[in-house]
């Protein structure tokens, strides 16, 4: 049996592998994750917005660029933020027409699908 800590998307796991009887090696069920360290707070307004119109991330992935500041006037369709997945940039943008309300997130951020990234008003 071996014991190793795998790091996914933030998320620090213990696992345990053990030899199998039949079919050679098999990963017992991994161990609830570790809180994985954070990074120091950044100007952004809370964890829910401000605003009432939420960008969320499609994939997950690294926030790689911010596209809008709060403030900004953004159409339907036009980038907020870019997510880099498996060496891709993808765009997050603006599910309608709006104001930036706020930035939740900040470059080199690692994000979930689903992740709220944005806020518009």
């Amino acid at each position: 049996m071996k014991n190793y800590t795998i790091t996914v998307n933030g998320n620090v796991y213990d696992v345990t592998v053990e030899e199998g009887t039949s079919s050679g090696v098999k990963a017992a069920a991994p161990a609830a994750p570790k809180a994985a360290p954070k990074a120091a707070p950044t100007a952004k307004a809370s964890s829910q917005g401000a605003g009432s119109i939420r960008v969320e991330a499609g994939a997950a992935g690294k926030v790689f660029k911010i596209e809008a500041n709060v403030g900004t006037a953004v159409k339907k369709g036009d980038a907020v933020v870019i997510v880099e997945a498996m060496k891709m940039e993808i765009p997050v943008v603006a599910p309608e027409d709006g104001t930036v309300a706020s930035i939740d997130v900040a470059v080199g951020d690692a994000v979930e699908a689903g992740a709220l990234l944005a806020t518009l008003n």
